[in-house]
C-alpha cells in the first residue's frame, strides 16, 4: 500500500455560533491543510499521482476558502465552521474531485500545536 501526501495554507476568518470563549467572537488562522492519498497500485510510470497534479487540485479547491469569512459560504451557514467540521468539508468535497484515488484522511491544523484529522 502506498500513501502520499500534499499540503497546502489558506488564511480565513471564522466564528464559532454557540461558544461561550474567544472563540464566538470573528478571528482569523492560517490554516495548514494535508491530504493523504492511499492506493495499492502505481501508474506505469510507477506512480500513485504526480505531486504536481496533486498540489494543483488542491489549491484550485482551497481557493473558495481563501481570504474569506467561512461563516459566509452556503455549507458554514449551516454547519458551524470549526477545525472539525473543515476538515470534513474538505475531505467529502476534494475526494469526489480526486476520484477515482482514494482520499485517506484530511489534517487541518489551525495552529501550529492543534490539528484535527478526518477520515471515513
Amino acid at each position: 500500500m502506498f500513501e502520499l501526501s500534499v499540503k497546502a495554507e489558506i488564511s480565513s476568518a471564522h466564528f464559532l455560533r454557540g461558544y461561550e470563549g474567544k472563540c464566538k467572537n470573528l478571528h482569523g488562522h492560517n490554516w495548514k491543510i494535508e491530504v493523504v492519498i492511499q492506493n495499492n497500485q502505481l501508474d506505469p510510470i510507477g506512480m500513485v499521482v504526480d505531486f504536481a497534479i496533486l498540489k494543483k487540485q488542491l489549491k484550485e479547491f482551497l481557493y473558495s476558502l481563501d481570504h474569506v469569512c467561512l461563516n459566509d459560504l452556503d455549507y458554514f451557514k449551516k454547519v458551524n465552521p470549526t477545525s472539525e467540521n473543515i476538515a470534513k468539508y474538505i475531505y467529502e468535497n476534494f475526494g469526489e474531485i480526486i476520484a477515482p484515488l482514494k482520499l485517506k484522511h484530511v489534517q487541518v491544523w489551525e495552529s501550529q500545536s492543534s490539528s484535527v484529522v478526518y477520515y471515513e
